[in-house]
């Protein structure tokens, strides 16, 4: 029965305000209200001992415990036995096991820059990850929790973009998808001397990427025309002479002769400088060849087809006299003289975060195949569930992360059909078994780019379809700290909304490190608090923010049926008894009602 903004249930005694539960003595209510049965608590993420750690964890309530392994050497000391024991405890407790892998970088990244042997290493680990983690549950898909991506920066935003409208940046980190290379790109005032000096130019950081990608093609090939100039000039002032020595070569060839045997000092001398120009030619070529095969390898379609065409070109000037270097410095010239085209100048250097989605989907999509080929049922292979790192990182926005997935996904797609798998078929397993785990204090962190709230809201409406996981943590948007839901300004109504309009039913697991550490007490009642739970489960009033307000009752006594004087006179031992109960206290009247005897 409904009257107004409350409802019937919630008018009880010792509520702060039994009209509207939402108003307690607490102030760290979100608005946001969910069941006790919903919560989970991690483990310990420094201890290998889970059996241990999850049994203390379970005296808490909770319904849902996630093994925070996040550290691969804890994660690889921990002994297959217990992996099983932990399914044991489960199930003997009816708690929902879920899993936090350990956090390693999935798209091949090290210090020395990019490395496809890195990268296939990361994917090796992580198939074994899936692997182990399907000891805990071999009949279910258990969430295993995967970071997008670790230690790699993050290109900086001045707007995150809309539906339609791409988002602008104030740095951009761009990457050489050849060698791996990171260079930081940002907003630029130029003075040219052909301008207005009284108006700079402006360089936008997505206009200093394309400045880049032309100036270091058209570098590589400038640098060759140097080296070419100098073995034309060798070839020029000898002409005549090394002219006249490649016929004689030729002959000599035939006959198998030494070719230096009779040769007279002028032409020793000549032949010295047609090996000079004969070695910088082949500088040239082999350089020249490195930088076409750049081109084609990283290419689009259409500037592939124009490479096509050079290379026939580039055969056909050669002819059948590819030996006489006279014809291959024309050649040469004329090849390099068309890869000079800044149409054909390849997209070598990218944002990190598409380089990044481009090499962790990889990574990602063929960990989950990998699992999927071992289990072979989809309803008990691992769910693969990748969260968002702090903002700030690579790949920790919504839209990163939703790139990140639609592309693992696709990677699955892809194995899935070269083993004989329909496309149909193939993306409904994908799309069970690859999603997200949205972290919303590491989302909230945009606030100290100077985003606000509605931003962070957008985000999570980016990724809300993808979601099957949800990471609890408050802060204040400027550190990576974990709080209990409702000690920060983490807008946890607004993004379970945006996440509740997708029909997100999984599990949120709190995750409050920091509280750990400072105050050594579970975070679950104040969680509980702060998420408004209901106290009982048939979901009415009262709620855990209305705690205080019951725990008054007990204090204070009720009223006259209770008063204060009875918990003074029998809470203090016999000494506080009136005389006529065996006491010290001599009264006039009656010891319970305080009226005078009659």
């Amino acid at each position: 029965m409904e009257k107004g903004d409350y409802t019937i249930e919630n008018v009880y005694q010792g509520g702060y305000s039994t009209l509207d539960p939402d108003k307690a003595y607490l102030n760290n209510f979100t608005g946001y209200r969910t069941s006790a049965g919903s919560l989970g608590l991690t483990t310990d993420p420094r201890t290998a001992n889970i059996i241990k750690d999850a049994s203390s964890k379970l005296s808490t309530g909770v319904k849902q415990i996630e093994l925070a392994l996040i550290s691969p050497a804890v994660f690889d000391s921990i002994p297959k036995q217990q992996l099983k024991e932990v399914r044991e405890l489960g199930k003997v407790t009816g708690v929902e096991i879920s899993v936090h892998a350990p956090v390693i970088d999935s798209a091949g990244m090290s210090q020395q820059g990019f490395s496809e042997l890195n990268r296939e290493e990361a994917e090796r680990k992580i198939t074994e990850f899936l692997m182990r983690s399907h000891e805990i549950n071999p009949n279910g898909n258990i969430p295993v929790t995967f970071h997008s991506a670790e230690g790699i920066p993050g290109s900086e935003w001045k707007t995150l973009g809309s539906e339609g409208k791409e988002r602008e940046a104030k740095r951009i980190i761009a990457i050489d998808k050849d060698s791996g290379k990171m260079v930081p790109l940002e907003r630029e005032e130029k003075f040219y001397p052909e301008n207005d000096l009284s108006e700079p130019e402006i360089h936008t950081p997505e206009k200093n990427l394309k400045i880049i990608n032309a100036t270091d093609w058209d570098n590589k090939i400038s640098q060759l025309f140097f080296n070419k100039e100098r073995a034309d000039e060798i070839l020029e002032q000898n002409r005549i002479p090394i002219e006249h020595l490649l016929k004689k070569f030729e002959e000599k060839k035939k006959r198998g002769e030494d070719f230096m045997q009779g040769l007279d000092p002028i032409q020793q001398k000549a032949y010295m400088k047609f090996m000079d120009a004969e070695n910088y030619l082949k500088e040239i070529n082999k350089n020249a060849n490195a930088i076409f095969s750049k081109g084609y390898e990283y290419g689009d379609e259409n500037q592939k087809n124009k490479l096509r065409e050079l290379s026939d070109k580039y055969k056909e000037d050669l002819g059948e006299n590819g030996g006489d270097p006279f014809v291959q410095s024309q050649a040469m010239h004329r090849l390099l003289v068309n890869l000079q085209n800044p149409a054909l100048a390849p997209e070598m250097f990218v944002p990190i975060e598409k380089f990044a989605v481009d090499q962790s989907s990889k990574t990602y999509g063929n960990a989950a195949f990998n699992a999927y080929s071992k289990f072979k049922d989809v309803n008990k292979t691992p769910m693969m569930v990748i969260e968002n790192p702090p903002a700030g990182f690579g790949l920790s926005t919504g839209e990163d992360l939703k790139n990140l997935v639609v592309a693992s996904r696709n990677q699955f797609i892809e194995k899935a059909k070269e083993k004989g798998m329909g496309e149909n078929e193939a993306r409904k397993v994908a799309e069970k078994l690859i999603g997200a785990t949205w972290d919303v204090g590491h989302i909230n962190m945009l606030r100290k780019q100077g985003f606000k709230e509605e931003d962070i809201i957008k985000e999570t409406e980016k990724i809300a379809p993808y979601v099957k996981h949800v990471h609890l943590s408050d802060n204040f948007g400027l550190e990576h700290t974990e709080l209990p839901m409702g000690m920060g300004n983490v807008p946890m109504k607004e993004i379970m909304k945006k996440l509740g309009e997708k029909g997100f039913e999984g599990k949120k697991i709190i995750e409050a490190g920091n509280w750990w550490e400072h105050f050594k007490i579970p975070p679950v009642k104040e969680t509980l608090e702060g998420l408004g739970s209901p106290m009982y489960s048939f979901e009415g009033g009262p709620y855990w923010n209305q705690s205080l307000g019951l725990q008054q009752g007990y204090f204070s006594g009720y009223g006259m049926m209770l008063p204060s004087h009875n918990y003074q006179t029998f809470g203090a031992g016999f000494s506080q008894l009136p005389a006529e109960l065996g006491g010290e206290v001599k009264r006039s009247g009656g010891g319970f009602s305080q009226r005078g005897m009659e």
